[in-house]
């Protein structure tokens, strides 16, 4: 199950989907969505309210959670925490509720308990707190800034940062790899891999391990054509 199916990681897993014909994908969305030809997902329409409902009767094998917002967009700390936080908790609750064994999160580089900032204090808790419900296995993916159209949203900051990122990434080594941009296709097809790995724990993924997820599922499951 796909929740956060509308945002900008979400369609390019559906975008993936015409190369999956072994993967039963379904989105939980608020909204429908304008499906391309070829995609392969069944779309469960309902209200945030009705999300975990709607997890534990479906009792998928294995969620991705794609879900997130930006304080600028939310508005406020509170509206914020409400998705990036408590919805996310919501989800992940259900599912281990459900009978899930296996959990994807995208996360974000830098989450951490004690940060300053709102916004990765908010990610290392909703960290901390998805590895307490002790899924069968666990990914969390740590990207840095997401590079991708995002529709509906004008960041004029952020877009000139995803503009200059390529040329920055160079100069971000060792250590701070972990904080090179990365395309949002990239971030979507690693964890797609990552939702296909079976053994079992609690694994984090930043930007190298990224990387390395995308690249095997390249290699073992497009179309020999494509590669």
């Amino acid at each position: 199950m796909l929740v956060g199916a509308t945002g900008l990681i979400g369609r390019h897993i559906i975008a993936r989907t015409p190369d999956l014909p072994e993967l039963n994908l379904q989105g939980l969305s608020r909204r429908e969505i304008n499906f391309t030809p070829g995609t392969r997902m069944e779309l469960v329409l309902s209200d945030t309210s009705g999300w975990a409902d709607a997890i534990t009767s479906l009792q998928p094998e294995t969620v991705l959670c794609a879900l997130g917002t930006t304080h600028s967009k939310a508005g406020s700390d509170e509206a914020f925490r409400a998705v990036d936080y408590e919805l996310v908790m919501e989800v992940a609750r259900a599912a281990k509720q459900g009978g899930t064994r296996h959990f994807v999160l995208v996360s974000s580089v830098g989450a951490n308990l004690m940060s300053r900032s709102f916004y990765l204090r908010t990610k290392g808790e909703v960290e901390r707190d998805v590895r307490s419900l002790k899924f069968t296995r666990l990914d969390i993916l740590r990207p840095g800034l997401l590079r991708g159209f995002r529709e509906g949203e004008t960041r004029p900051v952020e877009g000139l940062g995803r503009l200059l990122a390529p040329a920055t990434d160079i100069f971000l080594r060792g250590d701070r790899a972990k904080y090179r941009s990365i395309r949002a296709g990239v971030l979507a097809t690693a964890a797609l891999q990552a939702a296909y790995e079976k053994a079992g724990g609690q694994f984090v993924h930043e930007h190298d391990s990224i990387m390395r997820l995308a690249n095997r599922f390249e290699r073992e499951h497009l179309p020999a054509d494509d590669e």
